[in-house]
């Protein structure tokens, strides 16, 4: 039984693991790198293992660095079973053929404005590629054991991230291998608390807030708090949001604002077509998070919803105050960044970061203070305010994810520390220590470990 890490070794993106039990291939995850351009160029790269042996993907959840490599593989023949949860593949519907939608536009950009050593630039993959491996995914319920054949089986167990997410447990002759997948939070206002673990012989857990703790601070309270000021001011506040988790909560916490009379009444609009499907996803599978049918509608009330790119642009020439939340959450694509365009300049503006960013991102430049940003070629002074919502993150921090290792009876034979910034990782290594008594190891990209 061997584990080989593909990616999300050493960073927070690329998720990939080849776990081999016997003669049975099974990758875990399948994640696009993202960021930093020497982890966007890995994407490009033949796949560092031999596709013909894979028998099966499993995959945790939707997100685009655990799921957009997929189109990669399909396109290079892959025709086996894709294994998810129903809410993983209702939001990959949509994501991997928006995600491949990007990478056309990119290749377009790249091509009219001559940065690409070919011309035309070339696409990683397009939307047809996604949509076609959009057909293999194959869903599965939570709680029940799948088998893979050979005497391996998986089973599903909600990781309380986004919808449709779970930690995966691999069984074979009553030894488990368990991969977090990411971890949500033990109180998330939209999702449910990740259900713990009951036995694992071998765990892979994410660091991503590995040195981190959240701040204990109401997050409805900071958003309420950003918004008074920005309107009082007479700006607009633009949030890039993730359209898959951190839209739904920022749309619940202001219809929740709205009704208690806690912040002005000016419009908001949710400009990302990809949001406003993930949002009826979410509203169609209920039963997996906390918001009630009724807290559903008034997500759709709050809002105003922008799908055409003429009521996008139309946005930027408003110039009274609103809340505008657009993709992407980084700010590394999308409209967002029209806007950012727009309103960076004027410093009655604000910008709201309400997630991880990843280096070498948009998002990142401006939480690390960034007197301007590259847009489109051109250099754009940023003067208008920045605010980081770090309370509203969907990972849980050091503390969180302790209390949810903590639910393991007995002590892992191995554990091993991914999809974490080396600093994070580290510092959570020794937390691990601390806490439990546990002795975790931090593998690198491309290594491979015997576990038996």
């Amino acid at each position: 039984m061997f584990i080989s890490f593909y990616g999300a070794a050493g960073t927070v993106t690329g998720s990939k693991y080849v776990l081999s039990i016997g003669k049975k291939n099974i990758l875990v995850d399948c994640g696009l790198f993202q960021g930093l351009k020497n982890l966007r160029q890995r994407n490009w790269e033949d796949p560092p293992f031999d596709l013909g042996r894979i028998d099966a993907i499993v995959l945790t959840h939707a997100h685009i660095d655990h799921t957009g490599y997929l189109p990669v593989l399909v396109k290079r023949g892959y025709e086996g079973p894709v294994y998810c949860t129903e809410g993983t593949r209702a939001l990959c519907e949509i994501l991997l053929p928006d995600s491949g939608h990007l990478q056309e536009e990119e290749a377009r950009y790249l091509t009219r404005h001559k940065y690409a050593r070919h011309d035309p630039a070339l696409p990683l993959y397009t939307r047809e590629d996604a949509e076609a491996c959009v057909k293999l995914l194959t869903p599965r319920p939570f709680g029940t054991d799948i088998d893979l054949g050979d005497g391996v089986t998986f089973r599903y167990t909600p990781a309380g991230h986004i919808l449709g997410s779970a930690w995966v447990a691999f069984m074979h002759n009553g030894y488990h291998v368990v991969f977090s997948g990411d971890v949500g939070r033990m109180n998330d206002p939209v999702m449910k608390a990740p259900v713990g673990i009951p036995h694992a012989d071998v765990l892979v857990c994410e660091s991503t807030y590995g040195n981190r703790l959240h701040p204990e601070t109401d997050p409805a309270h900071e958003l309420a708090a950003v918004i008074t000021r920005t309107v009082k001011r007479g700006g607009t506040l633009v949030i890039p949001a993730f359209a898959v988790g951190r839209t739904q909560a920022l749309l619940h916490f202001i219809s929740e604002l709205r009704k208690a009379r806690a912040i002005p009444d000016v419009p908001v609009y949710l400009n990302s077509p990809l949001a406003i499907d993930a949002t009826e996803i979410y509203c169609e599978h209920s039963r997996e998070h906390k918001l009630s049918e009724a807290m559903c509608g008034e997500m759709f009330r709050v809002a105003e919803f922008i799908k055409s790119e003429e009521a996008s642009r139309a946005l930027n020439a408003t110039g009274s105050p609103a809340v505008i939340i657009a993709g992407s959450g980084m700010a590394t694509g999308g409209r967002v960044v029209h806007h950012l365009r727009t309103l960076l300049p004027d410093a009655r503006n604000a910008v709201l970061l309400a997630g991880f960013q990843a280096p070498g991102t948009r998002g990142e430049a401006l939480q690390n203070g960034a007197k301007e940003l590259k847009i489109f070629g051109e250099f754009v002074p940023v003067r208008a305010e920045v605010v980081e919502l770090t309370s509203m993150s969907a990972h849980g921090d050091y503390l969180e994810l302790i209390e949810w290792l903590g639910s393991v009876q007995g002590k892992p034979k191995r554990v091993f520390l991914t999809h974490g910034e080396p600093a994070a990782a580290d510092a959570f290594r020794k937390h691990i220590d601390r806490h439990l008594d546990w002795q975790a190891e931090i593998p690198e990209h491309k290594q491979t470990v015997r576990l038996q």
